[in-house]
């Protein structure tokens, strides 16, 4: 059968045999000296989805004064068929949406925690683990499967991750009966999150330079900021509805819809790395990155800031609920679940425009006033418990939204000073250290809550606190190492 197809010959002209593919193939370059034959060539099809086979083609055969990389015949193909070209705009917002449908079941553990406490019978230091260990198991991998990406392509790990996140919640939906087997589910959804944040946030930042992968960034954390806070609502709608174990396997199926994005967008193949390659290195060998004093410095940043956040998310709905109990709660005042998720709105909005205002203004000026708000406000919301669930709501929102302000200009200003050939292994790290904190947050709030035994107030107080101090002293180490830089 013959086929026309678009090459250095003239348009229209055909190739009348495979033989004659073959014999053309002196003229196939792919970045080295042996070309693909036509069988590897044709099956990119499969890599990249169904397109036409002609145009997967001439993705390989060019001119000798040409050189094509694998990721550039990706993209392509990916011009030729369905999938969007990496970089541009409906490929951020595909990114972002599998990014959406990945988070939207994480934080139904917080936002049903009360009613777990009561039914397993958990002290607050064991519901603390509960909520820490997601990241705990995050930090413990994400290492390794960030900075895998470097070295394979980003596709790859975000599958793993996406797969491992779906089977998580839904097991928890299914087998989960107390304290232990819930231990070992959350730290599965740990495992499936690292899989998904930074290679997904990876494969938007790759092809994009300055700017556009500056506001790239900021919608990726937009993006990710709105289905956490809606996954608060969320889970609070379903267990009405049905029950607890529907929110896990509405996060589940959720989950498997970021699967079949990232199946069907993300490249096979990794992106170019400049015409000199990086000498090889070990795999967990982070030495450049700790060299890397501009790229440390907003690595601790978002160390205390997730140390914070995370500490806030994973009991602000049970501090309200107390909070509620003691002094009854107002109609016209929403319930914890739904309050919450305001504030994760508003800090959504928050981010985006602490970013522009970074960029316009100065990415330490604004992360210093928002470090510094935020730890004024964690000094007093935890003993607003003993006043009104009216003031208690109010300082929780304004808090939330000084912890959001500053959380795109610190991740951006990570990837801005990563070295490029070193960006995966800089995420990886920038990731592990900040979860580290996310694992120590919500842990160290259930901990002072056991020690102030009856007294809530004073639980609550020293809970929410101490973390004005943690965020202080990241602020000093952020701006100090900033200077040296």
């Amino acid at each position: 059968m013959r086929s026309s197809y678009t090459s250095s010959r003239r348009p229209g002209q055909e190739i009348a045999s495979s033989e004659e593919l073959r014999r053309a193939r002196p003229r196939i370059i792919l970045g080295a000296a042996d070309g693909p034959t036509e069988e590897e060539a044709f099956s990119s099809h499969y890599a990249y989805g169904p397109t036409d086979l002609r145009q997967i083609f001439s993705a390989f055969v060019v001119r000798p004064s040409e050189r094509k990389t694998p990721y550039d015949c990706a993209m392509h193909v990916s011009m030729a068929g369905r999938a969007p070209v990496p970089g541009s705009g409906p490929f951020v917002a595909a990114i972002v949406a599998a990014q959406v449908l990945a988070q939207i079941g994480t934080f139904a553990l917080p936002a049903l925690l009360p009613g777990y406490i009561e039914r397993w019978g958990l002290t607050k230091t064991e519901a603390g683990w509960l909520l820490g260990i997601f990241f705990a198991a995050y930090v413990a991998v994400v290492p390794v499967l960030v900075a895998l990406t470097d070295r394979v392509p980003a596709r790859r790990v975000y599958l793993l991750g996406a797969g491992c996140t779906a089977l998580a919640h839904v097991g928890f939906a299914t087998v989960a009966e107390g304290f232990w087997s819930a231990l070992a589910l959350r730290a599965l959804a740990g495992i499936g999150w690292a899989g998904c944040y930074m290679p997904g946030l990876k494969a938007i930042a790759d092809p994009l330079e300055g700017t556009a992968q500056s506001r790239a960034v900021s919608w990726h954390a937009a993006g990710v900021g709105i289905a956490g806070a809606a996954s608060f609502a969320v889970a609070g709608l379903l267990d009405a509805l049905a029950g607890p174990a529907a929110a896990f396997l509405f996060g589940g199926a959720c989950a498997a819809g970021a699967f079949a994005i990232a199946l069907a967008v993300m490249p096979a193949a990794l992106p170019p790395r400049g015409s000199t390659p990086p000498p090889p290195r070990a795999l967990l060998d982070f030495r450049p990155v700790l060299r890397n004093r501009r790229a440390m410095a907003w690595i601790v940043g978002y160390t205390v800031h997730t140390w914070e956040l995370a500490a806030l998310r994973a009991w602000a709905v049970t501090f309200l609920a107390a909070t509620a109990a003691r002094h009854g709660t107002p109609d016209w005042l929403p319930g914890p679940t739904v309050l919450f998720t305001a504030a994760g709105l508003a800090g959504i909005a928050v981010s985006i425009t602490g970013n522009e205002t970074a960029q316009r203004f100065g990415r330490m000026r604004v992360v210093t006033a928002a470090m510094g708000t935020a730890a004024a406000l964690s000094l007093c919301a935890g003993w607003t418990v003993a006043a009104s669930v009216a003031l208690a709501a109010l300082l929780v929102l304004l808090w939330n939204a000084a912890i959001y302000l500053d959380s795109s200009a610190l991740t951006a200003g990570t990837v801005q000073a990563a070295d490029p050939a070193l960006r995966g292994a800089t995420m990886g790290l920038h990731s592990m250290a900040g979860y580290a904190g996310g694992f120590l947050g919500p842990l160290g709030v259930g901990v002072a809550l056991d020690l102030a035994g009856p007294n809530g107030a004073l639980g609550w107080g020293l809970g929410f606190g101490h973390l004005a101090l943690v965020t202080l002293a990241g602020l000093g180490v952020l701006r100090r190492l900033g200077r040296v830089a």
